[in-house]
């Protein structure tokens, strides 16, 4: 019985990768989306601010970024 159920929950491990990755790379890439949206927003109403805008917009697309990283190392552990 013990066995039957060990071998489901590894059976299942492919679909936690995928998920794991997916949903991850989805997430990355809608807040990545917003953030260059946004700062593209910004320099359009106002260019002389673009040194302003640039540098955050960068540290918070690598943070972004980060989150489908994690995803991925994630999908890899699971075993």
């Amino acid at each position: 019985m013990e066995k039957e159920v060990v071998d489901t929950v590894v059976s299942f491990a492919p679909v936690g990768k995928g998920l794991a990755i997916g949903l991850s790379a989805v997430g990355a890439g809608i807040g990545i989306g917003l953030i260059g949206g946004r700062a593209m927003e910004a320099i359009g109403r106002n260019p002389e601010a673009t040194g302003k805008v640039l540098v955050p917009m960068l540290i918070a697309s690598a943070f972004a970024e980060a989150v489908a990283i994690y995803g991925l190392v994630i999908a890899f552990s699971i075993k």
